[in-house]
């Protein structure tokens, strides 16, 4: 009897924990419509991927740094490539075409609304930054660094789609239709 007892003491104490550590993750949800971002891009993908004239570098996908990020260091992740794409990329971008800065400025503000989201997370210590994350981001600034500025901004502008897949896997279920934050 005294084996049950604590058995089931032991189960409740794992069942209230696996729920405070759920409760703590779901305040790091990722609360905006990707489908209207992914619009966004789409609207300015072709104009964008038109001005690369370096189509056989890349700086997100070689180096495999985002495939190989594992759901733990997922939100770290997340978090330094907004910091990447909204302190280096969409300032170091320069656009005169106004159709497409507008479409660049919304996915840069929905861009800070996430990067917001997360860095209270982050100081709530629910957004945890292990070697490995803090690895793939060094991989991707290097690789921004070793193009001139322009052309590492258009590179990464075109390869926003990679990154968007990327945080669709990643945070599936975290993502609402609700357009909140832009």
């Amino acid at each position: 009897m005294k084996a049950r007892c604590v058995s089931l003491c032991l189960l409740g104490t794992m069942l209230f924990l696996c729920s405070a550590h759920a409760r703590g993750l779901r305040r790091c949800l990722i609360s905006i419509d990707m489908h209207r971002i992914e619009e966004s891009f789409r609207g300015i993908k072709k104009a964008i991927q038109a001005k690369d004239t370096m189509q056989n570098v890349t700086i997100l996908s070689p180096s495999e740094s985002l495939h190989s990020i594992k759901p733990l260091d997922a939100c770290c992740m997340t978090k330094n490539l907004l910091a990447f794409y909204v302190d280096r990329v969409f300032k170091d971008h320069q656009e005169l075409d106004p159709q497409l800065l507008r479409k660049i400025s919304s996915i840069a503000n929905s861009f800070l609304y996430m990067q917001k989201t997360l860095q209270q997370c982050h100081e709530q210590r629910l957004c945890h930054c292990r070697q490995e994350a803090t690895n793939a981001t060094r991989i991707i600034h290097d690789n921004y660094d070793q193009l001139e500025v322009r052309s590492a901004a258009i590179k990464s502008l075109g390869e926003l789609d990679i990154f968007l897949a990327w945080i669709d896997k990643n945070h599936q279920g975290t993502s609402d239709a609700s357009g909140q934050g832009t």
